[in-house]
């Protein structure tokens, strides 16, 4: 349990999360089940919220179950949404650029270059506002200019904690994560989208080396189950 004012993010390997200030608790991208790093069983977690990126099965992973036993809110985009709610779970979806309130803050969804999973949908990050500080998960994604935003003009005074993909193949590799990173100018950084399936050969060694060597960012490496108090 997270100090009073704190949070805790704890990492479930590939890009899930979750997030929690001892009061709310959300899921991000819930690939718990199949996922061959995870160190938890989906029927475990009891989140209030579930935030999905997209609706590949990596990603969408165990929402659709979780919310049904839980009762949680899923929180997403508009296609992958309407799917869910017509699967009888509550939802509240978003388009990208659009911000909206919850219990627990509020959330930003920002743009992610990647398949979205429905026709016509798009790929999207969040940055999660909670006890006051500002959480950026980029979801499956390539570099784009577009993050320079987050530092400081569209989420001012900026990102505390951001966690980018690293593993290459299918989102952006430790390099361009670098410089993703600069650009973000985060006072953390966590990689993730890594080590889950042999194509996915970016290293959280080669990314650090390159952050520590170019930025002012901390790096902060997790191993599956460990968590990072925001």
């Amino acid at each position: 349990m997270p100090m009073p004012d704190r949070m805790q993010l704890r990492w479930f390997g590939h890009s899930a999360f979750e997030l929690t200030d001892g009061k709310s608790t959300l899921l991000i991208d819930p690939f718990i089940t199949g996922n061959p790093v995870c160190p938890v069983k989906a029927d475990e977690l009891n989140p209030q919220y579930i935030l999905v990126t997209h609706f590949h099965f990596d990603h969408v992973g165990d929402a659709l179950p979780i919310a049904q036993r839980t009762g949680a809110t899923i929180i997403t985009t508009y296609e992958g949404g309407e799917d869910l709610a017509a699967k009888g779970v509550k939802v509240h979806s978003m388009a990208l650029g659009g911000k909206a309130p919850f219990a627990f803050g509020m959330v930003r969804t920002t743009m992610a270059f990647h398949g979205s999973g429905f026709a016509g949908g798009h790929a999207a990050g969040f940055v999660i506002h909670m006890n006051g500080k500002r959480i950026y998960h980029a979801g499956d994604t390539c570099l784009f200019s577009d993050m320079k935003l987050l530092n400081g003009v569209i989420e001012e005074p900026g990102i505390d904690v951001a966690l980018l993909p690293i593993g290459d193949n299918y989102t952006m590799g430790p390099e361009d994560a670098a410089i993703a990173t600069q650009w973000i100018g985060p006072k953390v950084v966590i990689p993730m989208h890594y080590g889950t399936v042999p194509i996915l050969t970016g290293t959280p060694e080669a990314f650090a080396q390159r952050v520590e060597a170019t930025g002012s960012s901390r790096v902060v490496v997790l191993k599956p189950g460990e968590a990072y108090e925001v």
